[in-house]
């Protein structure tokens, strides 16, 4: 890795994309050279470190990339996403892709990036939030034999504008409990009389309340006992920090997949 990494961020008149631009403006390591928005945002031209209320940075936001950069953040939409996911492969720019709610042919463009550049895709660039992960696949590797049975459910809060449900860590997280668990069936929410519970069973309950962040938590039921792990994201900056952390990693990787387990080296 270079003394200083040259960022773009996509997305940076976002909420999200405002926090990475003022976190970076303060770690010296970074040094901003392009803030990209879609063609009709009322942002274009706006200075971004005035946008983000760190003060001038002399970085107006774009709608093209302009200047080579070492790599880019992209805190966007899935629609978005994929069209800088192609910029940086034609382009061989290392990618730290953190938009949510990418599905079947948008994924599957998105990864296809990592064929030629670096790319580092995750549900969540939380520290925290990542090794949670790590922790609950120990616990549902270890609960798996339990003769009676565990029952698991998936729990989330994000604010009132999110438009995915449940979200993508969330779904993730009943992805690690199934493969180690052999879970089949995953529901999400339930009502009326749906009956027993059946064993192979994930539940997913997804809850929109007011400006709340991120929260999660996973819900392992024994007979007489309960397990519950759960992770709070009190602000965004913690998923900023972690971005920028996959963006200090990925700067100088060779092309390919990567995630937020090979940032935190496990």
């Amino acid at each position: 890795m270079t003394d200083t990494i040259t960022l773009g961020v996509h997305g940076a008149a976002g909420r999200m994309g405002q926090r990475i631009v003022a976190l970076a403006a303060k770690d010296p390591v970074f040094q901003l050279k392009a803030a990209l928005e879609a063609a009709g945002s009322p942002h274009l031209g706006k200075d971004a470190g005035e946008l983000a209320g760190v003060g001038r940075l002399d970085v107006p936001v774009t709608s093209t990339l302009d200047h080579r950069v070492d790599v880019i953040i992209d805190f966007s939409v899935p629609q978005a996403a994929v069209g800088i996911a192609n910029l940086c492969a034609e382009r061989q720019i290392p990618l730290v892709m953190a938009t949510t709610g990418l599905e079947g042919e948008a994924r599957d463009q998105v990864l296809a990036a990592a064929q030629t550049t670096p790319l580092l895709i995750s549900p969540s660039m939380s520290l925290a939030v990542n090794l949670t992960m790590k922790l609950v696949r120990e616990a549902a590797r270890i609960l798996k034999n339990v003769p009676e049975g565990v029952d698991v459910e998936v729990i989330e809060r994000h604010h009132r504008f999110k438009e995915d449900a449940p979200s993508g860590t969330a779904l993730r997280f009943g992805q690690i409990v199934a493969e180690e668990m052999q879970q089949t069936s995953h529901v999400h929410g339930r009502h009326g009389r749906p009956g027993l519970r059946p064993r192979d069973e994930i539940g997913y309950h997804a809850l929109r309340v007011g400006d709340n962040v991120g929260e999660h938590m996973i819900v392992f039921g024994l007979m007489g006992e309960t397990i519950d792990i759960s992770v709070k994201s009190h602000t965004r900056d913690s998923y900023a920090y972690g971005a920028l952390a996959a963006a200090k990693f990925l700067a100088s990787r060779k092309p390919g997949l990567y995630s937020m387990a090979d940032v935190m080296g496990f």
